[in-house]
């Protein structure tokens, strides 16, 4: 198995906010960084030692920065997979091409999960306007419709609540001309989300459950340790773990799930990568997920997960910013808050967070309402 010491240099394919924490956290333990990004002085690229700003899908660019680079990673799912499967037959890319693929299409990750004994809400795929109208008489209403590619952050979403609604379901339909499901909707109790690591050797360790709260579909906050019993807890662990090793993941993978009303948890879709939801893990944890994602595709043994004290991440959104560095001398003396070096500061873009730290949970969300900045 190949171990990537110190001193060797990680390549990345994508130049946001999870590559920029992944190359911050790299450079404590001595490693050098590299990102291929299309957007100039991009979140990675401030704090890398070169950025190639080229498209993703640039294959003479993306073979440029594994020339200069010890081991390919990337840092989101939309980097172009047929790029990552030439780079795989040429350099080191332990993530591999198949993960990515299979995230890449709702289609083939919910057929992928049930051939491996995964709960997922019932689904249907539509391939022609009639599949619309029998997916919402057989899975009943409300469902929802969601494009099979492209989605995140609530977009490419469509709940159908009536008769009505289908009609605006088939004009999204022809209007997008792409491959789309439609889910059962479920009701739900909870948002969940478990963070794997699994190493080159296979070794694996989880991170704490998040409870997740999401407004207008984007993340809000996470809250660990999640509200649930101890036995959700082991199940969702459990679940977690079955899909990263059948997957053979390198790296990290999240996993969404839905904690239903009656007890039971649905896996909702899959992130082969450092998540949004798992940013407590920088203050919070013993090993960060960034360090955990360097640990794993590098060969190093993980480190430990363990949760040090209750937190309670938000999210800083473009409308947040302004009322954030007004702020900034009111936080906490038990907040860290982590910028992302963007610079436009557009409605519902990811910013930045806050990572806030206390006693209790409780203790914890009265600091956050006391700043009266998300509310």
């Amino acid at each position: 198995m190949k171990v990537l010491k110190p001193g060797s240099t990680i390549g990345i394919l994508g130049g946001g906010q999870l590559g920029r924490m992944i190359a911050i956290a790299g450079r404590n333990m001595g490693y050098r960084f590299n990102t291929l990004d299309p957007t100039p002085d991009s979140p990675c690229g401030q704090v890398a030692d070169r950025q190639l700003k080229a498209l993703f899908s640039d294959l003479n660019a993306a073979k440029e920065l594994a020339q200069f680079s010890d081991v390919i990673t990337y840092e989101f799912e939309n980097v172009d997979s047929h790029v990552a499967s030439i780079l795989e037959t040429t350099s080191y890319v332990p993530q591999g091409s198949r993960l990515l693929k299979i995230t890449q299409n709702r289609i083939r990750e919910k057929t992928t999960l049930q051939s491996f004994d995964v709960p997922v809400a019932p689904f249907k795929v539509i391939e022609a306007e009639n599949d619309i109208y029998s997916a919402a008489e057989s899975l009943g209403l409300p469902c929802v419709m969601k494009t099979a590619t492209g989605g995140y952050d609530g977009k490419g979403q469509w709940v159908i609540r009536s008769k009505d609604d289908i009609k605006m379901a088939i004009e999204a339909w022809n209007k997008a001309g792409i491959d789309m499901v439609i889910e059962q909707f479920i009701p739900l109790s909870k948002e969940l989300s478990v963070i794997v690591a699994r190493n080159v050797q296979g070794q694996t360790k989880t991170f704490p459950v998040a409870e997740n709260v999401h407004i207008n579909n984007i993340l809000h906050q996470s809250i660990v340790p999640a509200r649930i019993t101890n036995e959700q807890t082991n199940q969702a662990e459990t679940i977690a773990l079955r899909i990263a090793d059948s997957l053979h993941v390198v790296g990290l993978i999240a996993i969404e799930m839905f904690l239903t009303n009656d007890g039971k948890i649905i896996v909702n879709e899959l992130a082969p990568r450092p998540h949004n939801s798992g940013h407590y893990s920088m203050d919070a944890c013993i090993t960060s997920q960034f360090e955990q994602h360097i640990r794993a595709i590098c060969g190093l043994p993980l480190g430990d997960t363990t949760l040090l004290t209750p937190i309670i991440m938000v999210n800083i959104l473009g409308q947040h910013l302004s009322n954030v560095l007004a702020k900034i001398d009111q936080l906490p003396p038990t907040a860290k808050i982590h910028l992302y070096g963007k610079k436009e500061s557009v409605e519902n873009r990811k910013m930045g967070h806050i990572n806030f730290l206390g006693p209790t949970l409780e203790y914890v969300n009265q600091q956050i309402k006391d700043l009266h900045i998300w509310t």
